[in-house]
C-alpha cells in the first residue's frame, strides 16, 4: 500500500470526511482492520481565506507548497489537495513537489466522461463558480459546464461558509440547493458536480433527479486506486 498525502484544513470538516472515507475505503477493499497509510498537513483555514480575499495567491501558494513539501518529506507517494477553491494554485504546488498530484478537476471530469455525460452543472464557492481555473480544467476534458445564475452564487457561498464548514446541515438550505440542481438540469446539465467538498455533507444522490458527482468521494476513490492499484 502506498502512502497518501493530504493537504487539508480547508475546511477541517471536509478534511475529516476525506480521512474517514479513505480509511473505510481501504477496509472495504483490503479487509477488516485494514486502514489507510496517510500523511496529512492541516493548514489554518482563516489564514488562507484572508490571503484569498486579498487576492494574494502567491501567499496562498506559499502556504500550500510548504504543507505539500512537508507531506512529501514525511513519506507520501501521492498528494491530494482537500479543497476545490484552492486548486487555484494547484499547478504551483505540483511544480514544487516530486510526487504526483491528483488534480481534483481531472478526477471529476474522468468520472463524468465515464458516466457518458457531455454537459454538467457545477456548484461550489462563489470564487470557484466565477473564476475559470476549475471550470476551464473541466472543459479541457470536453465537458460543457453550467453554473447557476450569478444571482444565486452568494446564496450557495453563504450555505458553505456560514453553515457547512461549521458542520451545520440545514434542511432549508438542502431545498435551496436541490432547486438550483433542477435549474441546472433545465439548462441542459445531465449531471451535477458538487464542486465544494462540504456540499457532500448536504446533498446526496437521493436529493437529485440527475447523477450527482461528489468531488470528495471521487477524489478518495482515485487516491485509493493509486495507493492500492
Amino acid at each position: 500500500m502506498k502512502t497518501i498525502g493530504l493537504v487539508g484544513g480547508m475546511s477541517w470538516e471536509s478534511s475529516a470526511v476525506y480521512y474517514e472515507q479513505l480509511n473505510s475505503g481501504v477496509e472495504k477493499r483490503v479487509g477488516p482492520l485494514s486502514s489507510a497509510r496517510l500523511v496529512m498537513a492541516s493548514v489554518d483555514f482563516a489564514e488562507v481565506t484572508r490571503l484569498q480575499e486579498a487576492e494574494d495567491w502567491d501567499g496562498v501558494a506559499a502556504v500550500l507548497v510548504a504543507a505539500a513539501q512537508g507531506v512529501e518529506r514525511a513519506g507520501a507517494d501521492v498528494l491530494l489537495l482537500c479543497t476545490t477553491t484552492f486548486h487555484q494554485v494547484a499547478e504551483q504546488v505540483e511544480a514544487a513537489i516530486g510526487i504526483p498530484l491528483l488534480h481534483l478537476a481531472d478526477v471529476v471530469a474522468a468520472a463524468a466522461k465515464e458516466a457518458g455525460l457531455e454537459e454538467v452543472g457545477f456548484l461550489g464557492t462563489t470564487f470557484a463558480m466565477e473564476r475559470d481555473f476549475f471550470i476551464d480544467r473541466l472543459s479541457s476534458h470536453g465537458l460543457k459546464v453550467h453554473v447557476p445564475d450569478p444571482d444565486h452564487h452568494d446564496t450557495v457561498n453563504r450555505i458553505i461558509y456560514d453553515e457547512l464548514v461549521h458542520g451545520r446541515v440545514v434542511t432549508r438550505s438542502r431545498r435551496t440547493v436541490t432547486g438550483l440542481i433542477d435549474e441546472l438540469w433545465d439548462a441542459g446539465a445531465g449531471g451535477v458536480i458538487l464542486g465544494c467538498t462540504e456540499l457532500e455533507l448536504l446533498i446526496s444522490q437521493a436529493d437529485a433527479q440527475i447523477p450527482v458527482l461528489g468531488c470528495t468521494t471521487l477524489h478518495v476513490e482515485a487516491a485509493l486506486d493509486a495507493a492500492l492499484g
